[in-house]
């Protein structure tokens, strides 16, 4: 298998309610990653559009949005997984490359949720649940994770103090993102007073839905080279797994399996483990989801996560910082480009490029993109 690098990435401002069209939205940031690796359109193999099909009206975006951008006559395709829909098409991205069959394709995720109102955007977020079994009963998405919240308090001993505290880090750094839903600071006071969503999560634990998009370009090693790339960024390791959708056929309420296994795969490829990694960028659509995560990941054992956050070693300068862009809890979550706006991240901070929010000589980052109620789970592990 070859070697495949990121040679270019690009995102647009998430917002609360973009004005134009998905195909201008999705054009904000293919512009960015086509500026970026200094390519032109020839030089894009094939294009993979990602997003969350039940917000959009049009049908089968990829082939406007391939119009728009003007990839025609190139092979265009639509991937969904849910929330981590961009990371999937990152994967296939990968195979594609690897496999030989481009030698270089683009990854366009794109979501807008404005399209439809908050109403039926939560009855949408329901369905991605059981429909048999779960959605009739008028479940929704903090109702879920507050499940694995309470489980994962009552298991620990952990705190609704420690789950603020999340959130205050993800404030702290999302007033420095100009791509960024909200840059305003959060104090702990604020989070532990705010009204209640699904007990124990408050509003200050939730993600807010956005509009956005993201774009990665990947290509092989010979045209890394051939094109002179001053930058690219390789995938060292790249792990995908699934868990059942059913609740009930869940084993724990304080971890989500596909995480772990999807963590253990990217691990093995890359050959490193958990201390090895710099920097990373994880699925905090809720609090709770990024303290599951720290576990998840092996940042720390089960049960330490809490530790983890009251020591301040997932800031900036601690000792596995997370989420220094400000997360989803700042950023916004506009599901298909969620995850290529992680991968950006990541790729900037590895090139030496965040700003105001570049951590001390990163040599290997990591994304944890999750679908859904922990359904399907993508790790993504990234070197220089």
């Amino acid at each position: 298998m070859s070697k495949v690098a990121i040679i270019g990435v690009g995102q647009s401002s998430f917002v609360r309610g973009y004005p134009g069209s998905i195909r201008e939205l999705a054009f904000e940031a293919y512009t960015e990653a086509m500026n970026d690796a200094e390519l032109s359109n020839e030089q894009i193999g094939a294009t993979i559009v990602c997003s969350a099909p039940e917000y959009d009206k049009q049908r089968s975006p990829a082939g406007v949005i391939a119009e728009y951008c003007g990839l025609n006559p190139q092979p265009t395709f639509y991937t969904e997984s849910l929330c981590c829909s961009s990371t999937t098409g990152l994967r296939l991205a990968h195979a594609m490359v690897s496999g030989g069959m481009h030698e270089s394709v683009m990854v366009l995720g794109f979501q807008k949720m404005s399209e439809i109102t908050s109403a039926e955007s939560q009855e949408r977020m329901g369905r991605g649940a059981d429909i048999q079994w779960e959605s009739p009963f008028g479940t929704m998405m903090p109702a879920y994770y507050a499940m694995f919240a309470q489980g994962y308090l009552s298991q620990y001993g952990a705190s609704e103090e420690d789950l603020a505290l999340i959130r205050v880090k993800a404030a702290t750094y999302g007033q420095l993102n100009e791509r960024a839903v909200y840059r305003k600071p959060v104090e702990l006071a604020q989070c532990l007073s705010a009204d209640p969503v699904a007990s124990p999560l408050k509003v200050f634990d939730c993600c807010a839905n956005a509009d956005g998009s993201s774009c990665i370009i990947v290509a092989g090693e010979d045209k890394v080279k051939q094109w002179g790339i001053k930058q690219p960024v390789w995938i060292k390791g790249i792990g995908s797994a699934s868990a059942p959708v059913n609740l009930a056929l869940r084993e724990s309420f304080s971890s989500f399996a596909a995480a772990t296994e999807a963590g253990r795969q990217a691990y093995a490829m890359a050959g490193i483990g958990p201390r090895d990694i710099d920097v990373a960028e994880v699925h905090d659509c809720f609090t709770i989801a990024e303290m599951l995560a720290y576990e998840d990941l092996g940042f720390a054992p089960r049960g330490g996560g809490p530790e983890l956050i009251r020591a301040k070693q997932t800031y900036k300068d601690g000792s596995i910082p997370v989420n220094v862009d400000g997360g989803l809890l700042s950023k916004g979550h506009p599901i298909g480009a969620t995850g290529g706006s992680q991968i950006r991240t990541i790729v900037l901070q590895l090139r030496g490029k965040a700003g105001d929010i570049q951590v001390k000589n990163p040599e290997f980052g990591l994304v944890h993109n999750m679908g859904g109620v922990g359904i399907y789970g993508n790790v993504v592990i990234l070197g220089s």
